[in-house]
């Protein structure tokens, strides 16, 4: 296997292959440069191998000290989160969770608020279900300069 090349029709690119017989191949890394890190889920066009109403799934990569911009409340999905690697925190109310070696993994309920940080560089694969719009932290704008 490898990176999305050979006989399989993946191009090793980045962009990924769409073919007709609904297969997707791709590479994670490079793919989820492209949209925040997401491969999978509702916000795929409909006709997309990787469109689904009934999971979500993230490679994140994120440097160290970066953290989620606010917590999310109110959540309505199960999730799973693995380290693929780095050092990663997840936040939860009253407890931390502090996953240090590949394969630590946590899971949370419907309703369970969380958010997180980056320890050291890490690699982390979110699965999420079901898949629902509505989440995602609108990117911060720069304040313009003020004048004098």
């Amino acid at each position: 296997m490898g990176g999305g090349t050979g006989t399989d029709g993946g191009t090793g690119d980045g962009t990924g292959t769409n073919t007709d017989d609904g297969v997707y191949v791709g590479s994670a890394g490079k793919d989820a440069a492209l949209d925040r890190g997401w491969l999978l889920g509702h916000f795929r066009e409909p006709g997309d191998p990787r469109h689904s109403d009934a999971v979500e799934v993230k490679w994140g990569i994120h440097p160290r000290g970066e953290r989620r911009a606010r917590w999310v409340q109110g959540e309505v999905r199960t999730a799973v989160l693995v380290l693929i690697s780095g050092r990663f925190r997840m936040e939860f109310p009253g407890r931390h969770v502090l996953l240090e070696e590949q394969g630590d993994y946590v899971v949370w309920c419907r309703g369970v608020d969380h958010s997180w940080e980056a320890e050291e560089d890490s690699v982390v694969l979110t699965v999420r279900w079901p898949s629902v719009p509505g989440y995602a932290v609108p990117p911060e704008v720069p304040e313009a300069p003020r004048t004098p």
